[in-house]
């Protein structure tokens, strides 16, 4: 099977920088197969790549190579990593944007410093390491480099952080850590804990603002009904049926979100 290399940037769906990076992959690897993951990333905004990462790169086989540029830090003296993790294999900037992947039940991730300048493009720009270092670094694995030369075991890599949510018996407390195109609002509250209160009564508050509903999926509420369920990622989701969460509460990525277990010596949150 031809090798496979996926891109993930904030280029924006018409950039030149995707074609050009594109181009060198296939300058040094014709047969490589490319797919467009997404450039539609907001501008340099890593948490977002965290969970968008999460989101879909467990579905690809381990033997594809993921490259990753969404960069801030772009010609300062972060590092460019190689890093496997649950056999899945990427190619990113140290800043955490590959931290979602990492799972409780996760080994530790195998993390290469990039270092070996003949992998890359022999001039190098200051502003666009992705098509400089991360393309040709990613057309080289594909035609069988051993990931091992392309630098340095490296164990000082940024650990984005992040504020574990709370969780008890009567009590859920997280926020908000993603917002998908339909304005729902994914939380880092685990699906399988909130789905354990199902036959309790509960109180679940999102910015001060209340949620009555609870649900399987969309379809079991009337439009415009909020809604809290479990989403496909596995985490606790509040919606609008056909419509956005996101505007009708007006609340963003870090907004406090609290379920609260209700019995008669606990009337509310």
């Amino acid at each position: 099977m031809e090798p496979l290399i996926t891109l993930t940037t904030d280029f924006g769906g018409e950039s030149p920088y995707v074609a050009a990076m594109k181009g060198v992959i296939l300058g040094l690897n014709p047969r490589a197969r490319l797919i467009d993951l997404s450039h539609q990333i907001p501008p340099q905004d890593v948490r977002y790549t965290s969970f968008f990462l999460r989101a879909c790169i467990p579905y690809f086989p381990p033997e594809a190579i993921h490259v990753v540029v969404v960069d801030p830090g772009v010609g300062t003296e972060r590092a460019l990593l190689y890093v496997e993790i649950d056999r899945h294999r990427l190619l990113v900037p140290d800043n955490g944007c590959w931290n979602g992947l990492i799972r409780p039940e996760s080994r530790p991730p195998t993390v290469f410093r990039l270092t070996e300048r003949r992998f890359w493009r022999p001039t190098v720009s200051s502003t666009f390491h992705g098509r400089d270092i991360l393309a040709p670094a990613a057309a080289h694995l594909t035609l069988g480099e051993d990931p091992r030369n392309l630098g340095q075991p490296f164990d000082d890599w940024i650990h984005l952080e992040t504020k574990p949510p709370i969780i008890r018996p009567d009590r859920l407390v997280g926020e908000v850590i993603f917002i998908d195109h339909f304005g729902n609002l994914i939380t880092n509250i685990p699906g399988p804990a909130f789905a354990a209160l199902h036959d309790q009564q509960v109180q679940i508050m999102v910015g001060g603002q209340e949620v009555s509903r609870r649900v399987r999926t969309y379809g079991e509420a009337e439009k415009g009904t909020l809604v809290a369920l479990v989403s496909s990622s596995g985490l606790m989701e509040l919606a609008v049926t056909g419509g956005s969460a996101q505007k009708k509460l007006q609340v963003h990525v870090g907004t406090p979100v609290i379920v609260q277990v209700v019995s008669p010596s606990n009337p509310g949150a």
